[in-house]
């Protein structure tokens, strides 16, 4: 049986347990909560929750604020709720099973303000070296990218926005799959060092949007032969400050 770490999250505001070995939250999702802009009042969808990472930082971030977690993995998802109760958030977040490979219609819940998600970063178990059993569903996508955009489209109302951190790489992908629904695209990319190219991006698109595509500066992550994060990068995983869209 897989045993249980309890973490602290932006400087132990958020408590989070989650399993010692397979996918546990880390950078990418304090990025993706960092990112969340909601405003009060609004509700937040977050399509596969996981143990809820990412869902509860953004909720501490933003209190004015309503959040649901969808997950299709039972451990994931009992985790999830679990953590929404030891961190006290009960009265506005909850976590529900779903599977973004099914119509977002199915879950018999109003169109969200806004949606975020961290997909799965491979569609082909090929391109990867046989990641172990119990990290597969946060690794690999089983229905594709096409899935999950298509489940975040339909999530969101007419002015609603979407924010997705993936690999840089597939950035490209993004943007084609989101563009029949969504525009005003905003790209943030994420360099592990300044001299190298960004690994991640986070993509932001507002529902029936019109604006032109905005590229935003970089975040770096790490300065070499100084501390383990740079300034920025530290200060977003304090909770100190976020990630500002235009």
């Amino acid at each position: 049986m897989n045993t249980l770490t309890e973490d602290l999250l932006l400087d132990g505001r958020v408590r989070l347990r989650q399993p010692a070995r397979g996918y546990r939250a880390g950078l990418d999702a304090a990025l993706l909560a960092a990112a969340c802009d909601a405003g009060d009042g609004e509700r937040v969808v977050e399509a596969g929750c996981g143990a809820g990472g990412a869902l509860l930082a953004a909720a501490a971030r933003r209190p004015q604020t309503r959040f649901t977690g969808i997950e299709r993995d039972a451990a994931a998802l009992r985790l999830a709720r679990e953590n929404i109760a030891l961190n006290g958030l009960e009265g506005r977040a909850e976590a529900i099973e779903g599977d973004v490979a099914l119509r977002f219609s199915g879950l018999g819940l109003e169109p969200f303000d806004a949606a975020i998600a961290n997909p799965p970063f491979f569609d082909d178990e090929g391109a990867l070296r046989g990641p172990a059993p119990e990290r597969r569903g946060a690794w690999v996508a089983d229905d594709g990218l096409v899935a999950w955009t298509g489940f975040l489209s339909k999530a969101v109302r007419e002015g609603g926005t979407i924010t997705v951190i993936h690999r840089a790489d597939r950035l490209a992908d993004i943007l084609g799959l989101l563009a029949p629904k969504a525009g005003s695209f905003q790209v943030r990319p994420v360099h592990p060092f300044a001299d190298e190219p960004a690994k991640r991006v986070l993509v932001r698109a507002v529902k029936t949007g019109k604006a032109p595509l905005r590229l935003l500066p970089a975040l770096v992550l790490h300065e070499r032969g100084g501390a383990k994060h740079s300034a920025q990068a530290e200060a977003i995983l304090r909770g100190e400050v976020g990630l500002d869209w235009l």
